[in-house]
Parts: structure tokens; C-alpha cells; sequence
């Protein structure tokens, strides 16, 4: 039996069924560690608020939690990982307390297998570039295997050392049976939803889901979709530092909505209420909101400094790319997408591409092919 050690900041929604997927594989011994307390993760500074998903995003798969940011912590970490006699050490980002210390002491013993999901499509300083690319090299030199989640992270790993036989692809992905099931119910309860904001039956929707901060330019989203048509609706499902900010400037608008938090059991709900997912960011390294909206059946836009903008849309039924900062372009798309896309798409292809499946099968080429 193969044993495999993760290590991670904290439990995940995203992570959960992955986790709780490896350790339901035969021949396979699983072990998370967590380089943070509960009590470290309880409050989410970006959401203001305490978040308690009401999902299980720590259940079904062995873990452990350790304070990294201390050393005694670092050392305790250390330890548990030895006792645990991997294989192979499978780390989830380098730049959190602890993880990096952890793969220096365990390079050269344990193969050690790299998930992140950066990428290069932000422009930055030529000076600073260098200085980045002569760190992360250096870092890069101690990973055996990168578990790349899409082209412009293959790219970034490219450029920070690393080569093609290092290589594996394992798309990020969601749990696909828990968001695109109960479809006909969940769909029903969108409608009333709908109603219940006052969102008359023959408007159109356009959504938000995540953390209402500025890097998520949400107030583009909210100024392009009323320019882009008078039914046009926005829903935001989110908190953050610009909530209260945003609500103040579009009060008294009836096709502003503000949700507030939604949590995990509603969200598959709230992306069938909506008729685009709108993810206008001036960074993101991927955007798994568009994984979910996609598993659901609702089609997408996206800015072109989203990871996941490469990979997510095989043909334009499935959504489009805008420059992140053109909001004459922003409008337009949303208008065009409003317009002329529907929910009837065949999206068994993105389903198939993008399955947690695919990072199970990483897993089994990496341990049938050691890295030298």
C-alpha cells in the first residue's frame, strides 16, 4: 500500500471531496496535515466574518492540525510527517508558515509532489520579474513533481525551472456529482429565489460569487450589467471590505442585489437562478466559482488574468474572456451573452476535463513513475 502525506493550511471546501476521494482509494494511505490551528482559520479576515460552512469539509479522511507559525509547531509537523513514513509528500503551496521548511527537510528522502495553481498573467517590473524568477527556481529545485491545474500554470512552472517530465496535469476541479445533481428541485428553488428578490420572470441575471474586495472589481460587474441592458438583474453572493461601500452607492436600485453570504448549500441554487457568472478580477490564479457555475449548467465570463481563462471555455456557448479592465468591453459581452446563450449546453466534455478523476490519475503516474 502506497502512503501519502498532504500538507495544507486548513480544511477547504474545494479539497474535501478530494481528500475524502483518495482515502476511499484502494491500496492507498492517506494522511492531512494542516500547518493551522481551528482556532487560526475560524475567522476569514477577506469575508469579515467567522464562516462555518454547513457542508463537511473535515470529515471523512485522516488529518492532523499543527501551528506552523511557531517553530515548536514546525518541528511537531515535522515529526508527525516522519512518524507517518510517507512515500511521497504531497504539498499544497510553498509560501504558508512551515511549508517550505517542510519540504527542504523531506527533499532527497520522500519525493515531493507540489499543488499550486500560479501563473504568469499579471504583468510586473522587469526587476522584479528577475528576482522572482531566480527565488522560485531556487524553490522549484526542491519539488519532484507539479500537479499543474491548467496551461498558465504549466507555464509558470515552466518558467521557474521545472521541466516537461516534471510535469502533470490534474485541471482543477469540483465535486461534479454534488453540484449538477438534484437539478429539476434545485431549480425550482431558484425561481422562487428569483421571485423573492423581485427579479421579474423575464429579466436576465448576471452573478457574482466570491469575496466583495477590490481585486474582484465588483463594481464593474454591477455598472456593466445595468449599462449592458434596462432588464438586466446583478446578484451578489459574497461579503467583504467593499460590502458596505457597494451598498450605500447602488441603494434604492431594484436590479442590485446584495445576497450576503451564501453559504455551500445554497450555492448550487444561486448559480441556477443566474444566467451568467461574472468573474471580473485583476488577479486570480484560477477561479474555481466558474468550475461550480459550469457544473451547473450556467455559462460564464471571465477577465483574462483568470487562471482557469486558457483552459474552462471550448466554445463560446460556454462562456468568453474580456481584458480585465475594459468596461466598454465588459459591457458589451454581457449584453452579447445575455442575449444569445442559453442554459440547453452539452457540457458533458468540461465535465469529463475537469473531474477530480483527473487528479487521481496524477497521483497513480507519479507513483508508478518516480521522478529522477
Amino acid at each position: 500500500m502506497s502512503r501519502l502525506a498532504i500538507l495544507s493550511t486548513h480544511p477547504i471546501q474545494y479539497n474535501a471531496p478530494l481528500f475524502r476521494m483518495l482515502h476511499d482509494e484502494d491500496g492507498l494511505d492517506v494522511h492531512v496535515f494542516f500547518s493551522k490551528t481551528w482556532d487560526q482559520v475560524k475567522y476569514d479576515p477577506d469575508f469579515q466574518r467567522e464562516v462555518t460552512w454547513d457542508i463537511p469539509i473535515s470529515e471523512g479522511y485522516p488529518h492532523s492540525t499543527h501551528d506552523a507559525s511557531t517553530r515548536p509547531g514546525q518541528q511537531a509537523l515535522s515529526g508527525a510527517v516522519r512518524e507517518f513514513q510517507p512515500d511521497a509528500l504531497l504539498v499544497y503551496g510553498w509560501n504558508f508558515p512551515g511549508h517550505f521548511a517542510t519540504m527542504r527537510q523531506f527533499h532527497g528522502r520522500v519525493p515531493i509532489w507540489f499543488r499550486g495553481d500560479s501563473h504568469l498573467l499579471n504583468p510586473m517590473a522587469l526587476w522584479r520579474k528577475a528576482i522572482r524568477k531566480v527565488m522560485l527556481t531556487w524553490v522549484y529545485k526542491h519539488v519532484d513533481y507539479a500537479f499543474t491545474v491548467g496551461t498558465a500554470n504549466e507555464a509558470y512552472y515552466r518558467w521557474s525551472g521545472l521541466k516537461e517530465s516534471q510535469l502533470i496535469r490534474a485541471p482543477h476541479s469540483v465535486d461534479i456529482n454534488y453540484w449538477n445533481s438534484y437539478h429539476l428541485n434545485r431549480s425550482n428553488e431558484a425561481v422562487t429565489w428569483r421571485q423573492e428578490l423581485s427579479i421579474p420572470p423575464d429579466a436576465r441575471v448576471v452573478g457574482f460569487a466570491g469575496k466583495v474586495e477590490p481585486i474582484k472589481r465588483v463594481d464593474m460587474i454591477i455598472k456593466s450589467t445595468l449599462d449592458s441592458g434596462s432588464r438586466n438583474h446583478v446578484v451578489i453572493a459574497g461579503t467583504g471590505p467593499l460590502e458596505a461601500e457597494f451598498k450605500d452607492r447602488f441603494t434604492g436600485n431594484p436590479r442590485v442585489h446584495f445576497l450576503g453570504f451564501v453559504n455551500q448549500s445554497r450555492m448550487p441554487i444561486f448559480y441556477r437562478m443566474i444566467d451568467l457568472l461574472a468573474l471580473a478580477s485583476s488577479s486570480e490564479t484560477w477561479g474555481l466559482c466558474v468550475n461550480e457555475a459550469m457544473a451547473c449548467g450556467t455559462p460564464c465570463i471571465v477577465s483574462n488574468r483568470t487562471g482557469c481563462s486558457l483552459d474552462m471555455f471550448e466554445s463560446a456557448d460556454h462562456g468568453v474572456i474580456v481584458n480585465w479592465n475594459d468596461a466598454a468591453s465588459w459591457t458589451s459581452a454581457i449584453s452579447t451573452q445575455l442575449e444569445t446563450n442559453t442554459k440547453n449546453i452539452d457540457w458533458s466534455s468540461i465535465h469529463s476535463t475537469f473531474h477530480p478523476q483527473r487528479f487521481m490519475d496524477a497521483l497513480h503516474h507519479a507513483f508508478m513513475n518516480p521522478a529522477h
